[in-house]
């Protein structure tokens, strides 16, 4: 439970709409499963990548948000990792902060405190919906389609373990470090809502007239 969380990725290369590859955590329950997700929405050749992350804290999911990397993460391997501690989650592109989801249960807001989570990568087809909006199917005579991960590293308490690890201010991801983003990565994090944001579920009048109580609180 709580800890850091990373990964080499680089993605499919050229013509990929429709497929979806996912790095993420998650608790492995149904009805009240925690889960913290970076979904690559595939590709259509000359077109930008788009990264989705999305949060699920006891059962409830639905806090999409989406960005266009300002890079081609076909090209080489980038560093995707996911700090959670007991103040925020951090969503990292490299050294890029592009989301931040902070913890107010004191206000009544869901946040993943009670389970611990494994983590899963995947590459599954999802033309329904992902490129595009599903616009954008999958051409199966491209396949078969290939990510590639390395470096994989992880930091946390284990499971089982001391009923005070999780919170235990000995673990640097509780440190006053890791609290809030530091000025450089605040910078960083402005930079990306700015430019590459574009998909927002706080911003979805559509889908919620009235706005979640968690984008009031900052994400």
């Amino acid at each position: 439970m709580f800890g850091r969380v990373s990964m080499k990725i680089k993605l499919i290369p050229g013509d990929s709409a429709g497929t979806v590859t996912a790095f993420y955590m998650n608790s492995d329950t149904d009805t009240v499963r925690d889960e913290l997700d970076f979904e690559f929405l595939g590709n259509r050749s000359g077109e930008p990548y788009t990264v989705q992350t999305n949060i699920y804290a006891h059962g409830k999911g639905d806090r999409e948000q989406r960005v266009n990397l300002w890079f081609d993460p076909a090209a080489d391997f980038h560093t995707y990792t996911i700090l959670w501690n007991h103040h925020h989650i951090v969503f990292y592109v490299d050294d890029f902060p592009i989301r931040v989801y902070k913890n107010s249960e004191g206000k009544g807001i869901a946040y993943p405190t009670m389970q611990a989570m494994g983590v899963y990568s995947t590459l599954w087809e999802a033309d329904n919906w992902a490129t595009r909006g599903g616009l954008e199917k999958i051409d199966w005579s491209k396949a078969p389609f290939y990510a590639y991960y390395k470096d994989f590293d992880i930091e946390g308490c284990s499971v089982p373990g001391p009923a005070n690890c999780a919170s235990n201010q000995s673990n640097w991801w509780e440190g006053a470090t890791y609290q809030a983003l530091n000025a450089i990565e605040a910078r960083r994090y402005r930079w990306v809502r700015l430019n590459h944001i574009i998909y927002d579920y706080c911003q979805d009048k559509s889908r919620y007239p009235l706005t979640p109580p968690e984008c009031h609180a900052g994400i």
